[in-house]
């Protein structure tokens, strides 16, 4: 299976490359940058681009898959518009290109509370693009919906910090209904979206059509070894 991973540098992104590279089910991984990775892999085609320019190159979406880990923050973008360009647009525009060149499967990072007519503008926009990436019907489109995210990113988040120290009490906290809103480690995430895209190359026929991942699932998939 020939995969595109976007978002590559990112917290989750850069776990899931490392993940792909490692698994002998993906024979190949293309992963635009906005900066040149630091990696080199007789897999991995890294091409440098502009977002903008990505779009305009076709031949690059000829893939059996796509993850999506691309994402920002307003404050990061800017805007509110800045930050739906990112967050809604390009990954659209990314999925609508590989449908159409034949892709048969989109795996979506997304965030607990996306919904479409969210009254809150960032789980809004997250809503409705798992809205429209419903709507291109994919064979299989895997929606991953963690609460919290935990790891080492390239900036300091306070609340994140803060929620690391806390985070086994909390965890232990909510349970039950309330587990998908346990914080979870990106790590975690990771592995979760590496095994489903195995389990996707192992059969290529399998239609699974939406699957909706949250905390308890995820930490589920991440702990095989299958």
């Amino acid at each position: 299976m020939k995969v595109m991973l976007l978002g590559a540098t990112g917290l989750t992104g850069r776990l899931v490359l490392r993940g792909l590279l490692e698994a002998a089910e993906v024979t190949a991984v293309v992963a635009p940058v906005r900066a040149p990775l630091a990696l080199a892999h007789p897999k991995l085609s890294a091409p440098t681009v502009d977002f903008e320019a990505l779009l305009h190159q076709p031949e690059w979406f000829a893939v059996d898959a796509v993850i999506c880990c691309l994402g920002t923050t307003i404050r990061k973008a800017g805007s509110q518009a800045a930050f739906r360009r990112v967050d809604h647009d390009y990954p659209l525009a990314a999925a609508q290109l590989a449908r159409t060149a034949g892709a048969r499967h989109f795996l979506l990072m997304s965030a607990l509370g996306a919904r479409g007519d969210s009254r809150w503008f960032y789980n809004r926009v997250k809503g409705q693009l798992e809205d429209a990436l419903k709507a291109l019907r994919f064979d299989g489109l895997f929606i991953y919906q963690p609460g919290l995210l935990l790891g080492e990113r390239d900036e300091f988040r306070l609340g994140e910090a803060v929620a690391g120290r806390l985070m086994p009490m909390l965890n232990t906290a909510l349970a039950g209904p309330l587990s998908p809103y346990k914080a979870i480690r990106a790590e975690t995430v990771a592995r979760a979206i590496v095994h489903d895209t195995r389990q996707l190359t192992r059969n290529q026929q399998h239609r699974p059509g939406v699957v909706i991942r949250r905390h308890d699932d995820m930490a589920a998939l991440a702990s095989r070894t299958d």
